[in-house]
């Protein structure tokens, strides 16, 4: 069984409260009994040393004086680590990179461990490997530093580290975004971060195994980083008011998020928003249906429980009813099942009745139900009453102009729901207009995709679509690659000032500098300003 306690000034620092973390596919076995062994050992009436198997490992609960002490040992590293030249601050990623590759299997075992399905998994570690390649180090290398030389001055523009970054991880997809922090680090910031009660052990083992070695290999301070498993109100309420603390890198819902952000810019502090998604994906009438179709049962995965999947597609109605039935089909073949078994693609939902609650307010308003629905038990047949898994549903929504009037296509659902709108086949005339007007009033902005044959409407969809941190043409939705942005979006997704999401962009900020060799002081004010007001 591992076993974390705190992680302050490069210190494990045992505490006096556990959380333990049982394997997902023995609460799907026996999910009572699996919480009654949870309770037993938090609780002290079960010894650690005799706990099943199943129980994977446990972290130690940080109390306010460990929240505190985090801060201060990382500010005293920030002004340490801030001034190692980028050159060493990149190679930490790189090192980084290289570890990740080298315990791929590993990640991905800990990450099925809590609940993800194995394929998701795989596609979240692939998304890491993909934030931290070559060509992504290289362009941000290049946006962190530009110099400009003359005869007398060099001139440089560069991005400055803001100091201590706290990071709160979302409970859905902690070990993927928390592990977004490694760029916070190469800006040259120290790490705190909080390791949520309900999903602590990946965050705290691997960043205890991969960013902890990898700030190590390169000569930084080991107080850079500190990692502690805390409740969210107090160590929120910590970080608001103390004065240690630069920016907060926030993941949660929109409403409660949006409100952070405001209490953070109060409070002195930048926040960095990563909240909710409700992308939308258009296809158009020369779109390859069956790749189209692929993309689109991605709204499906991890039971629509991830940001960056696809929530709502809008069709062109020459081919609506081809493209439905194909979807219909492909999502049949997505199923339930453990998280190690490789064909799992849904996880469990824990509130099926808000699912049912929007799924009917759709129905009542007037889509039709293409496929779906149902309550499925781990075995993938229906249960209605205990079933822990949601079928993937697909419901059809005739006409753009009252579409947002359903609450499952206007906000994201977080549920394997996705409303497919046909617009009437009068609104064609200026179709592709009313298309991208309708991406452009999303109220949430993180990706957005299209599929179509035609160049001409490329073109035209990439010069009006101004929300989302990402767009996508004629590829998977939720696909990673190099140098574009993995994070990141407008409106409801990112907040005000919210774009694509490079934490080590966002996280620092932009310096002038100018060093002068024999520079006149009243020349440089003066004679320099008459020149070019006689030129």
């Amino acid at each position: 069984m591992l076993s974390y306690g705190s992680y302050v000034d490069g210190q494990d620092r045992p505490g006096t409260q556990w959380v333990y973390t049982v394997r997902a596919s023995a609460m799907l076995r026996d999910f009572f009994g699996s919480v009654r062994t949870k309770r037993g050992l938090e609780q002290g009436t079960i010894a650690p040393e005799d706990a099943p198997q199943d129980v994977i490992g446990r972290c130690a609960v940080a109390d306010q004086h460990e929240m505190e002490a985090a801060l201060q040992s990382a500010a005293r590293a920030a002004a340490e680590w801030s001034a190692a030249p980028l050159a060493t601050r990149l190679r930490l990623v790189e090192v980084f990179h290289d570890l990740v590759r080298e315990k791929h299997d590993e990640i991905v075992d800990l990450m099925i461990a809590e609940g993800h399905p194995s394929a998701l998994a795989r596609w979240e570690a692939s998304g890491i490997l993909a934030n931290t390649a070559a060509e992504t180090r290289e362009f941000l290398a290049s946006q962190m530093e530009h110099r400009v030389g003359t005869a007398q001055r060099e001139l440089t523009v560069r991005r400055v580290a803001d100091g201590v970054v706290c990071l709160n991880p979302p409970q859905n997809a902690t070990v993927a975004n928390v592990l977004l922090g490694v760029w916070a680090l190469a800006a040259g910031n120290a790490l705190v971060v909080r390791a949520p009660r309900s999903a602590p052990l990946g965050v705290m083992h691997i960043l205890r195994e991969l960013i902890a070695p990898a700030l190590e290999a390169v000569g930084a301070p080991a107080a850079a980083l500190s990692v502690l498993c805390s409740d969210a109100p107090a160590t929120m309420r910590t970080w608001l008011e103390s004065p240690l603390v630069d920016d907060v890198m926030y993941f949660g819902g929109s409403r409660q998020g949006i409100d952070f952000g405001a209490r953070c810019v109060a409070a002195g502090k930048k926040p960095v928003l990563e909240l909710a998604g409700n992308d939308i994906c258009v296809v158009w009438h020369d779109a390859d249906l069956d790749l189209a179709a692929e993309a689109l049962t991605e709204a499906f995965y991890g039971s629509g429980q991830i940001c960056m999947v696809p929530n709502v597609a809008v069709v062109h109605p020459a081919v609506a009813d081809e493209l439905l039935e194909k979807l219909a089909a492909r999502a049949a073949t997505i199923r339930p099942g453990y998280p190690e078994e490789p064909g799992t693609l849904l996880s469990p939902v824990l509130r099926p009745d808000l699912f049912k609650a929007v799924l009917d307010q759709a129905l009542e308003g007037g889509a039709h139900l293409v496929c779906g629905g149902r309550r499925l038990d781990v075995a993938g047949a229906r249960d209605e009453v205990g079933g822990l898994f949601l079928e993937p549903t697909v419901v059809r929504v005739d006409g753009l102009k009252r579409a947002r009037d359903l609450e499952a296509v206007r906000h994201e659902t977080f549920f394997p729901l996705l409303p497919v709108i046909v617009p009437e086949r009068a609104e064609t005339q200026g179709l592709l207009e009313a298309v991208v007007e309708f991406v452009n009033t999303n109220e949430y902005g993180l990706r957005n995709s299209m599929w179509t044959g035609d160049q001409q409407v490329i073109d035209r969809f990439l010069a009006g679509v101004r929300g989302g941190g990402l767009l996508k043409v004629n590829d998977s939705h939720i696909g990673f690659l190099p140098v574009l942005p993995t994070h990141g979006g407008t409106g409801l997704t990112g907040g005000p000032g919210g774009e694509a999401n490079y934490p080590m962009l966002r996280t620092s900020h932009l310096q002038g500098v100018s060093v002068a060799r024999g520079v006149r002081p009243a020349d440089a004010v003066f004679t320099d300003l008459t020149r070019k007001a006689s030129a």
